[in-house]
């Protein structure tokens, strides 16, 4: 994938954080990234249900569905989306479960915003 497929692919982030989940869209948007948001699970998986994306960046702890479900009911409905997991429980075991619920990456919060967008980047070259 060339950079400038890389560069214009639709993202969603799901985050129940105003202000952190408006940071992350300007970010990428600033990127060159379409982005759309979601601020809960339920939410979120209609959203996903009826549109496509190349990447979704996604909290575990939302209101109505936590994020490993989210996940995980993405993947038993056959919706391979790559799903990078940002969220503030960073214990190695939470880690493990984001990875078995089909997650592709796990950043914990706080995070380095490159490393955020470095890890973007190599989840669409993929």
């Amino acid at each position: 994938m060339s950079t400038a497929q890389v560069s214009a692919a639709r993202t969603l982030v799901v985050e129940d954080d105003p202000h952190l989940a408006a940071g992350l869209a300007e970010n990428l948007r600033a990127e060159g990234y379409a982005v759309d948001t979601a601020a809960d699970g339920r939410l979120a998986l209609a959203w996903l249900r009826e549109n496509s994306c190349e990447l979704v960046v996604l909290d575990v702890m939302l209101p109505h569905l936590d994020g490993f479900t989210l996940c995980r009911t993405l993947r038993e409905e056959g919706n391979n989306t790559p799903v990078l997991f940002l969220t503030a429980r960073g214990d190695p075991q939470d880690r493990v479960l984001g990875l078995e619920a089909g997650g592709d990456d796990y950043l914990a919060k706080p995070f380095h915003l490159d490393e955020f967008l470095l890890r973007v980047r190599a989840i669409l070259r993929q």
